[in-house]
């Protein structure tokens, strides 16, 4: 395992007085039954206890590489705040572009189940490397495609994560269920396929969270956001966790 480690500034989305440092370091998975590489980062709370293990999908961005480590403001974040965050590169570059037309949900689907793949794998490895972690409190966060990937693992994967959050993704449907959690966060320029977002009985009978953001577009969501634009998804976030965890 090839391991590079680099202290790193805090997020914008709070004070510098207020949190502590995180640790980051970024290696390289091997998934042999798949033969397939995958690039992951961690982010840790330098110190104190650990709240939950926080997996985080990223957006599609044409296999270019380095989009794990493309929401540092919201990852670096939960580390701060005492979460234990696996970011994943689900892209590498020669994988097949992701289709564009046609029936997406179908022609999307592949992309989705190597994600879920890669999701099991880093899971479960790390798992074996550090038991003492709260596997219990885990949590799935995607943005776009990777909010896709995240309810396809909800789906398929009911016991693998506590809590599910989406940065807006538009198609994948939410699962309708209470177990896990679900919540999401909505763009202002964007429209979820039909079906992936749940009627208003379907969200208070399953307790479905779903947050509706003003100016806060789709592209926005990752680093290139502003710092006002971080800070409303960070508090979002936190909020979340700290109503549906409250007690870790």
């Amino acid at each position: 395992m090839n391991t590079t480690l680099s202290w790193l500034a805090l997020a914008p989305c709070i004070g510098i007085s207020q949190l502590p440092a995180a640790d980051e370091y970024a290696f390289t998975l091997y998934d042999t039954a798949r033969s397939r590489q995958i690039p992951v980062a961690i982010y840790s709370p330098e110190s104190g206890s650990i709240r939950g293990i926080v997996i985080f999908n990223h957006g599609y961005d044409r296999n270019k590489g380095g989009s794990y480590r493309a929401y540092s403001y919201l990852t670096r974040t939960l580390a701060q705040q005492g979460y234990y965050v696996l970011s994943i590169q689900h892209e590498l570059p020669g994988d097949d572009l992701l289709a564009m037309s046609g029936d997406l949900y179908r022609e999307r689907m592949p992309n989705w189940q190597r994600g879920v793949g890669n999701i099991l794998h880093v899971h479960g490895t790390i798992r074996k490397l550090r038991p003492d972690l709260p596997w219990h409190n885990t949590i799935l966060i995607g943005h776009s495609n990777g909010g896709d990937t995240s309810q396809l693992a909800a789906a398929t994967h009911p016991g693998l994560a506590r809590t599910v959050i989406t940065l807006d993704h538009l198609r994948h449907p939410i699962p309708r269920t209470s177990a896990p959690r679900i919540h999401t966060l909505r763009a202002s320029n964007t429209e979820a396929d039909p079906g992936v977002i749940p009627t208003e009985e379907e969200l208070t009978r399953h307790r479905i969270g779903l947050i509706r953001l003003e100016n806060m577009n789709h592209g926005d969501m990752d680093d290139k956001g502003t710092p006002e634009q971080h800070r409303r998804i960070c508090r979002e976030v936190l909020g979340i966790l700290s109503e549906t965890h409250p007690d870790t």
